[in-house]
């Protein structure tokens, strides 16, 4: 299942999204992929700002709904998520690679001093701050929406992990979970563009549950590059 983080009144960032998926030969309907209408409080309620806590309460309303519909695998896009022609090129090499792991928690974007190629392992204690092109398996979902919650009843501060930003509880649901295996793609796969925001201040199996709408987008890459040689 693939949710986009979209404000409803940014008709803007809707679009670019939708552009986006179109250049990967994928299309919204509403089921596989779909928008998620994104949350805008009234109050910061805890948080840094109001939009770190919209944020927040959007991508766990994304999980929320995955985890209740019993889905095998989340991505969750934020409607700024960008794919250039490299970034394109990339992505069926890093998703068939992706697609050979047990894999639980997944980072489209990653921080340019990272070398290994297509994929690099995140350690459970490593803050990785990104959040626009993120993945979760089943067993990640589970997990991950009850701490997510439990994050919410506490007091900014909290020594177990108050109000804060969603990538950052992300890194904190990781080292709380040294089980669970993350990766990030290197280079990365998806950037975002610049734009005012509201909310923040192939090679691979048919028979695997690895991001699978967008399997077939790379496959489609694939096969697009090979009839161009």
């Amino acid at each position: 299942m693939v949710r986009i983080i979209n404000l409803p009144h940014r008709s803007d960032r809707r679009k670019g999204a939708i552009a986006t998926l179109r250049n990967l030969g994928a299309e919204i309907d509403g089921r596989t992929i779909a928008f998620h209408d994104a949350t805008r409080p009234d109050s910061p309620g805890g948080f840094p700002t109001i939009g770190t806590r919209g944020c927040f309460l959007s991508h766990l309303g994304a999980l929320q709904a995955a985890k209740r519909a019993g889905v095998k695998s989340l991505l969750i896009l934020e409607d700024d998520v960008a794919i250039s022609r490299s970034e394109m090129a990339q992505l069926p090499v890093t998703l068939a690679a992706l697609a050979r792991e047990p894999w639980d928690v997944f980072y489209g974007g990653s921080p340019a001093t990272r070398n290994a190629s297509p994929l690099s392992v995140v350690a459970p204690d490593e803050e990785l701050l990104l959040a626009h092109f993120i993945a979760f398996s089943q067993r990640a979902i589970d997990a991950l929406v009850p701490y997510l919650e439990a994050i919410l009843t506490r007091e900014p501060g909290s020594p177990e992990g108050g109000p804060m930003h969603v990538d950052g509880a992300y890194s904190w649901f990781r080292a709380a979970r040294p089980d669970l295996r993350a990766f990030a793609a290197t280079p990365h796969i998806a950037h975002q563009q610049s734009s005012r925001t509201d909310i923040h201040a192939l090679g691979a199996s048919d028979t695997t549950t690895v991001l699978q709408p967008f399997l077939q987008v790379a496959r489609t890459i694939k096969n697009a590059i090979r009839n161009r040689n």
